[in-house]
């Protein structure tokens, strides 16, 4: 994980800039170079995982080119030898060094060719312009702003723009900018073609795609751990990792002190596979000491993301403290694409297709967001297997009556596809859990209560008319936001609005985000 920032105006203030991007150090902690374009400043601060000598420091340059990028260019060396054989010659082994060459070779139309989670901006020389883009998913952060001259600033993480630009936006996935417009060069959740073909023709394509997204997330220099809450989605990531790599892996489950319910699973998945397992247990006051920090980290008020962030935080703070690795694989992305508790309310095939591309094209703002921040901030990087692009748009295109909860039992086609010794068959088939509630039902109450405790009703009432936007409706949502505010003021609309089911479907109609409250939750979680 890195961090990049490009401020696109001759007139850039130097030290206004590194102040802002400073900010976001963590993200890079191994080596910062700043340069002048001639027309503006283009900042790197790097996280060493791919090409690890000095030549793989960026920003890369290539007659009068240059480039900053975030991101993982899976597949990389065979465009490599291929640019080799066109004439081109490289320093390091850093999968991004490629990317100058191929932009040279075929302009914006490059990044619709890329297998990549990536945000990136290129100063382009000959026409004195800057081009900026970001991989389909939004699994890597990009935001940008105006300053008052009007100028463009883009910067991994909103807190880099904090004072430099008057309103902060999420740069959006599957674009690129150009010209001072943003032009969609790949949109993922886009149907070209409807999946219909037989039950095990379908599960032997995810459970192929979905080894082979693993399979290229397992590619790093530095080393690499993974994240296990005894969930189907962690648990499958690291029983494949396991499998590809033929040797023990290291996992991580965390739990609260008195009631966790992940880790008991995550003990018998990491028992089954042979991993190094560790589990990190912790407390109320834990919970409530990190919770400032885990706002300022994430840059949101979202209920969903800081409830579920806490744990993911504060395991991957452990990890940073006690061990070398700088390579996270997570489970993300599945419920997404197959669907959630709620989904199972979706009254047809059409409306779950519809919410399933909406929660796509929204990840950037949730769990994508909540997985870069809480593994960033501990300067390591963030996989995400799921959300590799040819296994997504697979799974995006199967036929939504098939994916819907058809079967009694939620995920099905994915639970069918790693049938067999992956997994013992009580973790395959365990019923879902919301990470915030698994890692100890208490935590949430923790969290409520706590809320409770910092306003009267009277207070609550007066202070939630101040915001219009995504305007708090509980004491623990004011929390948030004032934390949120705290940090970030005035900057609200970087999020929709809160993560919520879909309450206009019957049985959704829920006042809290939390699976725990449907009617369908039934076992989860136990």
């Amino acid at each position: 994980m890195c961090s990049i920032m490009c401020y696109c105006s001759a007139q850039a203030d130097e030290e206004q800039f590194m102040k802002g991007f400073s900010k976001t150090i963590s993200r890079g902690p191994d080596a910062t170079r700043v340069i002048h374009t001639g027309s503006g400043l283009m900042g790197f601060e790097r996280l060493s995982i791919m090409g690890l000598t000095d030549e793989g420091m960026q920003p890369f340059s290539l007659n009068g080119n240059m480039l900053i990028c975030n991101g993982e260019i899976y597949g990389f060396r065979p465009l490599k030898e291929a640019l080799i054989r066109q004439g081109y010659t490289f320093a390091s082994d850093s999968d991004c060094e490629i990317l100058l060459p191929l932009y040279e070779q075929y302009g914006v139309q490059m990044f619709d060719m890329l297998d990549a989670e990536f945000a990136l901006v290129i100063y382009d020389h000959s026409t004195g312009s800057y081009i900026a883009a970001r991989d389909p998913i939004g699994i890597r952060p990009l935001y940008y702003g105006y300053d008052a001259d009007g100028a463009v600033i883009f910067a991994s993480e909103p807190k880099n723009l904090v004072g430099l630009a008057q309103t902060i936006y999420p740069f959006p996935p599957g674009h690129y900018y150009k010209d001072g417009a943003f032009i969609c060069y790949r949109d993922i959740t886009l149907v070209k073609n409807i999946h219909r073909e037989p039950t095990d023709v379908l599960c032997k394509n995810i459970h192929d795609k979905l080894i082979a997204g693993v399979r290229k997330r397992l590619d790093a220099d530095a080393p690499l751990g993974f994240l296990l809450s005894g969930g189907l989605d962690s648990s499958l990531v690291c029983a494949i990792a396991a499998r590809i790599l033929k040797k023990p892996i290291r996992t991580f489950a965390i739990g609260m002190d008195k009631d966790a319910i992940d880790l008991k699973y995550a003990r018998e998945v990491a028992d089954y596979i042979g991993s190094i397992h560790t589990e990190v247990i912790i407390t109320k006051d834990d919970v409530i000491r990190a919770l400032p920090d885990v706002v300022a980290a994430l840059g949101t008020y979202d209920i969903t993301t800081i409830r579920a962030s806490i744990g993911m935080y504060l395991v991957c703070k452990y990890i940073h403290e006690h061990t070398d690795i700088r390579v996270l694989l997570t489970g993300e992305i599945s419920d997404e694409l197959f669907g959630y508790k709620y989904t199972d309310f979706a009254p047809s095939a059409e409306e779950f297709q519809k919410e399933s591309q909406k929660r796509i094209r929204e990840l950037h703002m949730y769990d994508v967001l909540r997985a870069d921040r809480c593994i960033s901030v501990h300067s390591m990087e963030a996989r995400v297997p799921f959300g590799d692009l040819d296994f997504a748009s697979y799974v995006m295109e199967i036929d939504p009556a098939r994916k819907m909860n058809i079967y009694n039992k939620g995920k099905y086609l994915l639970r069918r596809a790693f049938e067999g010794d992956y997994l013992p068959r009580d973790i395959l088939m365990r019923e879902k859990a919301a990470f915030s509630d698994a890692v100890g039902h208490s935590m949430v109450d923790d969290l409520k209560a706590y809320a409770d405790t910092c306003y009267t009703d009277t207070e609550f009432e007066q202070k939630c008319r101040l915001y219009t936007h995504a305007a708090p409706f509980t004491k623990e949502s004011l929390l948030y936001r004032e934390l949120f505010e705290r940090f970030y003021p005035g900057q609200s609309q970087m999020v929709t609005g809160f993560w919520m089911p879909n309450q206009a479907w019957e049985g959704c109609n829920v006042s809290d985000p939390s699976a725990r409250v449907l009617s369908n939750y039934g076992d989860s979680g136990k």
